[in-house]
């Protein structure tokens, strides 16, 4: 399981980030890794214990490489290929409860109204109409 040398994007797909090597590719040349605090290439060769902060969606996960391997395997084997550090973990909670209290707060619109809604407005109108 553990190589001496594999490369970055190698790495992000068998640790299952990202479902291709292409879109591994795509996402370090568009900055969203950055290898032990700063931006870096596709080749670069990864390191035992550094560092690897990487943007998906909302989220961005801080993760310490805990093993090399450039086979993809099951999600089991690949989530001992890193560790998430206790700050990320909290900090993608905390966006994921924020994101759901603010889903909640939406008033969800269904469409027309029925006819009880109707009747209703009409009721609404009128008595405020009168006055």
């Amino acid at each position: 399981m553990s190589e001496e040398r594999v490369r970055l994007d190698k790495w992000l797909w068998a640790a299952r980030f990202f479902r291709t090597r292409n879109l591994a590719k795509q996402a370090i040349e568009g900055g969203k890794v950055w290898y032990d605090g700063a931006r870096t290439k596709v080749s670069k060769e990864v390191q035992l214990g550094a560092e690897l902060r990487i943007r998906q969606g909302f989220d961005e996960k801080t993760v310490t490489v805990r093993a090399l391997s450039e086979e993809r395997r099951g999600a089991p084997e690949a989530a001992l290929l890193y560790e998430e550090t206790a700050a990320s973990l909290a900090a993608r909670t905390a966006g994921a409860d924020e994101r759901r209290l603010q889903r909640a707060g939406d008033i969800l619109h269904e469409g027309r109204p029925s006819k009880r809604d109707r009747r209703l407005i009409h009721q609404f109108k009128e008595r405020h109409s009168e006055s």
